[in-house]
């Protein structure tokens, strides 16, 4: 009995992305995001092949716009934990003068954490906001720091350009995201306990990919044809 082994429809990596963003756009059907928004939908459910994921995301209504602005102008990205500052794309965040930052394993910060009796996450966030005006806070893992995100938004202490909130997890991550929706300032986030790191960067690298799009087009925001 013969067997006839798989061949993929092609090794092209282009086509092969192509091929996935189109099976992603049938496959999701209709959907409430704008032209704006669907990029990045559509990169969130390309790294997880999560359709419910997809349709999870919530946007403040200037978050794309506040995300490409933040890029273009160099400013800090911030990471809660390392795997999502390993995921970025760092060469395009530095193309417009930016770079990403973490810092929860800054001695400091670990030093802080272990004297008050708290998470690592929450001192790394009190330390960031001191460092990243304007920038953007992608926070995939740990809902401790968004949480103290929020709080330090509240108190007028952090200003950030735009806040990126998908922790992922069963303690307070659900909650995290629903203070997070209740937020003025602008912010990506998702219902329920789904999200992670690879959430987290995929919407900053769609997020760079729209910034490097736009600058192509001599533009300082994304536009559809």
């Amino acid at each position: 009995m013969s067997h006839q082994s798989f061949k993929p429809v092609t090794i092209r990596p282009r086509e092969i992305e192509n091929l996935s963003f189109e099976m992603i756009k049938d496959e999701l059907g209709d959907h409430p995001f704008t032209a704006e928004q669907f990029p990045i939908v559509q990169r969130v459910i390309h790294a997880s092949a999560d359709f419910d994921l997809g349709r999870s995301l919530i946007f403040h209504p200037q978050a794309v716009e506040a995300g490409i602005r933040a890029i273009q102008s160099g400013n800090t990205i911030v990471a809660d934990v390392q795997m999502v500052q390993v995921g970025i794309s760092k060469p395009r965040i530095a193309k417009f003068g930016g770079d990403v930052r973490v810092y929860i394993s800054d001695p400091d910060v670990v030093e802080e954490a272990k004297r008050l009796g708290t998470t690592r996450a929450i001192i790394s966030m009190r330390k960031a906001v001191k460092e990243a005006e304007g920038g953007i806070f992608a926070i995939g893992n740990a809902p401790t720091a968004l949480l103290e995100l929020i709080r330090l938004v509240r108190e007028g202490v952090a200003k950030p350009g735009l806040i990126v909130g998908v922790p992922v997890g069963f303690v307070s991550a659900a909650e995290s995201k629903e203070e997070l929706s209740k937020c003025e300032v602008p912010f990506i986030t998702n219902r329920g306990r789904k999200g992670g790191s690879p959430t987290a960067v995929a919407i900053v690298n769609a997020l760079s990919l729209l910034a490097e799009k736009a600058g192509q087009n001599g533009s300082s925001t994304f536009r559809t044809p």
